[in-house]
């Protein structure tokens, strides 16, 4: 049943990001191992949403760790536990919850351990930075104590760099770029547990810097970002833009025309026709603290009360007037939506 829901689920929220997103580019899919177990590690730009767009971009079953608060309400927590989602704690959540890691640990391990797949976000937190930030040793603490009890287990590590154009804008682009695989045994054979941490830890930052856009953050980070981001570059472009930052080739940040949104008239029609849930978004939007947060709240929104509330207008159309006038209404709704998703210009940032 639990597997049933999962790719349900996960077929409705595709769907929705095909809505959501101007554009989704992913490369490297083919760097996923078919057989063994793997440890995905992300960077993490953008809150939830993060793993939800990696996770609905991999063929196989994909248990993920997110942070605990997402999980405080009892029924939200039993529907995310079998969507595969696992609550990570940390010091802000109380020092007593640390304790409750081990327990996530020891699942995260058994997962791996029956040749599963599990993501993980090694730099602890979201951060709309466009950097690599230091890693955490936590991932390798899980590859070293799995291979330590089945030495013969084929685990690979694959890193994967996500970019946004701009994570709080809507519509937004984003890159998904999966690294080529690390295969762990070879570092527990040669190296021990203190060696084998470090350049486990050295290697997967090596790919995630080449795989999203990373401005080394030194005192130039503030004057290169704001050099890039004012050029309005397709930053979904990870490795022109990296080999921009990283050869400093001003002669190649050639300002692209800023495209002015004619498509505004157009969206005043969407949120007139969806008046209910955009107010409703308007409300939450107010209340969310972390702009990390605002891509996740948005999707969210947008994928469960907009279909919800032209499904109740389809069906009033349809009694006042006649089904094919409600079905007619209601795809054209949806219509709208993609036509301005995938039309209107995206902002840098």
């Amino acid at each position: 049943m639990n597997n049933l829901l999962y790719y349900a689920f996960k077929i409705y929220v595709r769907l929705g990001l095909f809505f959501y997103s101007k554009k989704i580019k992913v490369s490297g899919s083919n760097n996923i191992p078919k057989n063994g177990a793997v440890l995905f590690t992300a960077n993490h730009p953008n809150g939830l949403i993060d793993p939800i767009l990696i996770a609905t971009h991999i063929k196989r079953k994909t248990h993920f760790l997110v942070r605990a608060s997402v999980f405080q309400n009892p029924i939200i927590a039993k529907f995310f536990g079998a969507l595969g989602m696992m609550p990570i704690y940390r010091i802000r959540d109380g020092f007593n919850q640390l304790s409750k890691n081990n327990e996530i640990f020891d699942k995260s391990e058994r997962i791996l351990s029956s040749e599963g797949s599990l993501l993980i976000f090694p730099e602890g937190s979201h951060n709309r930075q466009r950097s690599i930030r230091p890693l955490s040793k936590g991932f390798t603490r899980i590859v070293f104590q799995v291979l330590e009890k089945k030495p013969k287990l084929k685990l690979f590590v694959v890193p994967i760099g996500i970019t946004y154009q701009n994570s709080s804008s809507y519509p937004s682009s984003v890159a998904i770029n999966f690294g080529k695989p690390i295969h762990c045994n070879e570092y527990i054979k040669h190296m021990d547990k203190f060696e084998m941490i470090k350049e486990l830890k050295n290697e997967v930052r090596k790919s995630l810097v080449k795989l999203t856009v990373h401005i080394p953050n030194d005192e130039n980070y503030d004057k290169m970002f704001s050099k890039l981001n004012t050029q309005g570059l397709d930053f979904t472009n990870v490795e022109v833009i990296n080999s921009i930052i990283l050869h400093n080739k001003e002669s190649e940040l050639k300002k692209e025309k800023g495209s002015k949104n004619t498509l505004k008239p157009l969206l005043y029609l969407i949120v007139l026709n969806s008046i209910i849930p955009y107010s409703i978004w308007k409300l939450v939007s107010k209340k969310i603290d972390e702009i990390e947060f605002v891509d996740t709240f948005r999707f969210g929104i947008n994928l469960v009360l907009f279909p919800i509330f032209y499904i109740i207008q389809a069906y009033v159309i349809s009694t006042l007037f006649s089904s094919q006038l409600g079905y007619t209404y209601f795809f054209s709704s949806l219509l709208l939506i993609l036509l301005y998703t995938k039309l209107a210009p995206t902002p840098s940032g």
